[in-house]
């Protein structure tokens, strides 16, 4: 669309055809984001921080419940996932509403190699936030530098 300014100042295109055909031919939101799958599903926001003693995960799921999630560690790989049905139905004497909605997701994450305490990994969920602590080995955690005496 080419935006042209009129005598009377206007910047809308001196054809109003080509503002219509514009609009519904361009993405008016980027849906090709990160936070939809190739599925069309939407995937949730995920942050992920390491400090020397653990790893946290982060995943946003507003609206879901604890028992809405199945999370499981298969040698390094940590896979996180969700589904929730819900059906509604309303009955009136003049007419039957019914509604149904479907959410679910599943994101994998690979974990470093022989570093994760898989025994101690704990999950929380709280305000529409699940979060993971993972611990790390304690022989894969960061080590002070060690002093060595000159003689």
């Amino acid at each position: 669309m080419s935006i042209e300014k009129r005598n009377n100042g206007s910047l809308l295109p001196a054809n109003p055809r080509t503002l219509f055909d514009d609009f519904f031919s361009r993405e008016l939101f980027n849906w090709g984001n990160n936070n939809f799958s190739s599925t069309r599903t939407t995937l949730p926001s995920v942050n992920i921080m390491e400090n020397p003693e653990n790893f946290t995960v982060e995943v946003a799921a507003p609206g879901m419940e604890k028992q809405d999630f199945q999370i499981s560690l298969e040698g390094n790989l940590l896979t996180i996932s969700s589904s929730k049905k819900d059906r509604k139905e309303e009955n009136n004497s003049n007419y039957t509403r019914r509604e149904f909605s479907y959410q679910s997701f599943s994101r994998s994450f690979e974990l470093p190699k022989d570093v994760v305490d898989d025994e101690h990994i704990e999950a929380k969920y709280e305000n529409g936030v699940l979060k993971l602590s993972i611990p790390k080995k304690e022989e894969a955690r960061k080590q002070p530098p060690k002093l060595i005496e000159v003689q």
